[in-house]
């Protein structure tokens, strides 16, 4: 215990991923206690952690520094700083500049926690229908070769995070497709994600946009259905790396 408590923050992050992550709910299962009990301790200390813990200092667009000359057109929108993975989960640093957006993208049987450590972030998170297509609302008019790119979706919810904010969690059943936009200039967020993407098991990045919105099928309804299309990733979008500047995190079992 006495250890733990003189661990770096990231450090017990790391630790309670690992923990929480060793036998997650796959989809369609419900969570159990022991599964919920650890991911509610992961949310308390990913509630908990700032940019300072990470020796992260927060960019501006327009602060005139020397920093700024890293925003020309050529460099990469979005960077990553990779702090650790294992086969149980991955966790690291995105940093966006100002302007920047992750496309709207999904994360296969996948668990996730996005924590924003400074500037503000818009997310908006989508989850696929899997109810036939053909229902009330009929799909979009499109080439018999797009038909197959097309899934009935649903907006859960569009929200605006900032360091004060608690994290964004995904699950495999809940929230699982997202975009992720800056918002009044640069910001970074640390994200753990579990299982990692790894295509060799199905766990492969697609991306989407939205075709167009279906109209409420009824007056209690919050959650507003649309159609995405799948497409390849967007010309405007790639990720750059960074080393990491925070403490260093150990995951041996001792």
């Amino acid at each position: 215990i006495l250890r733990d408590t003189m661990s770096s923050i990231v450090q017990r992050i790391a630790r309670q991923a690992f923990v929480t992550f060793r036998s997650p709910p796959r989809l369609g299962e419900e969570p159990n206690k022991t599964f919920l009990e650890n991911q509610g301790k992961l949310k308390s200390l990913m509630t908990e952690v700032r940019a300072s813990d990470l020796n992260l200092v927060p960019r501006r667009s327009d602060d005139g520094s020397p920093r700024a000359a890293l925003y020309h057109p050529g460099a990469a929108p979005v960077t990553y700083m990779h702090i650790c993975e294992t086969d149980q989960f991955s966790m690291g640093v995105f940093l966006l500049k100002s302007g920047a957006s992750i496309p709207l993208h999904d994360h296969p049987g996948m668990h996730g926690m996005l924590k924003v450590l400074y500037g503000k972030v818009r997310i908006s998170c989508f989850d696929r229908l899997e109810r036939p297509a053909g229902g009330p609302q009929a799909s979009p008019a499109l080439p018999p070769a797009q038909m197959g790119a097309l899934r009935r979706s649903v907006l859960r919810s569009t929200a605006e995070y900032t360091e004060e904010s608690g994290p964004c969690v995904l699950s495999p059943d809940r929230d699982n497709l997202h975009q992720i936009d800056a918002v009044d200039g640069p910001t970074a967020f640390m994200d753990i994600l579990a299982p990692p993407y790894d295509q060799d098991e199905g766990r492969d990045c697609h991306y989407f946009k939205v075709l167009s919105e279906t109209e409420p099928t009824g007056p209690e309804q919050k959650d507003k259905e649309v159609w995405l299309m799948e497409i390849s990733q967007p010309s405007h979008f790639w990720c750059g790396g960074e080393p990491y500047p925070g403490p260093e995190v150990s995951l041996s079992s001792s």
